[in-house]
This record gives structure tokens, C-alpha cells and sequence, in this order.
């Protein structure tokens, strides 16, 4: 990412900052987001389009700023399934690095989960860009 790594792992953690990307759509942010950041703090973010509520849902289980977060993620349309995910945010002499880690994924949802994943983070890097770029910092 052209961010550095300060900006990029709170944009996982701030509340607004978050609902413009994390599982939001390019032309949608998410409606609803609660987060308490802190480990074994929860978040919910809720969307709604055409007509139903979608829900992403989790426990955060590890915060070290700048470098790592871990939480658990639950979709409204399937609360049975808890998965993990992992980030991994190295800073670079020019932004940073980051590798995200999507664990207990039903293999017949592997391959849509990691396209929505790949879609998200293209969200995170246009929304640093855009508010790094108007501000200067966040």
C-alpha cells in the first residue's frame, strides 16, 4: 500500500473510517458500525440494500498498533460459521505491506471470499488515498 502503516491499521479501528470501506461497496458505505477496539471488544457493521439487512460481525483478539490485528468475523447469513482473520501490516521505506490471513473459510465460499476480500482492500487503499491525499495526514 502507497500508506504508511499508522494510517492503514487505524483505519481498521475508527469507526468512521471503517464504514466507508470494510465490507462496504464502491457506491455504498456500510450503514451501521459499532466498534469497541479493544481485545475481546466486539464490532457489528450493518448494511441494508434491497430490502435486507446484511451483518458482518465479530471479537477482536489481538491489537498490537501498527503491525498486527486478529479478530473473529461472522456473516449474518451464516451465524454458525466463525472465521478468523488475520492482518499483518509491515512498514516499508515507501507505505507498508500488508497480508491478510481469512482462516476456517467453507471451502465452497473460499474463492467469493477472497475476490470480496481483494474488492475491500482495493476500498481501504482508494479511501487512504483520497483522504491521505486531501489532509495530508488522517
Amino acid at each position: 500500500m502507497g500508506a504508511p502503516a499508522v494510517p492503514v491499521f487505524d483505519a481498521w479501528l475508527d469507526p468512521e473510517l471503517a464504514g466507508r470501506w470494510l465490507f462496504a461497496t464502491a457506491s455504498c458505505p456500510i450503514a451501521h458500525v459499532e466498534i469497541d477496539a479493544r481485545v475481546a471488544g466486539a464490532f457489528r457493521f450493518a448494511d441494508f440494500r434491497d430490502g435486507r439487512m446484511t451483518e458482518y460481525a465479530g471479537e477482536y483478539l489481538e491489537i498490537v498498533p501498527p503491525r498486527r490485528l486478529a479478530f473473529t468475523l461472522i456473516m449474518g447469513c451464516r451465524p454458525r460459521v466463525v472465521t478468523r482473520v488475520t492482518v499483518a501490516i509491515t512498514p516499508r521505506r515507501s507505505g507498508c505491506e500488508l497480508t491478510l490471513t481469512h482462516e476456517y473459510v467453507p471451502v465452497e465460499r473460499a474463492e467469493q471470499t477472497e475476490a470480496r476480500w481483494t474488492g475491500i482492500l482495493y476500498g481501504l487503499g482508494v479511501m487512504l488515498a483520497s483522504t491521505i491525499g486531501a489532509a495530508g495526514h488522517l
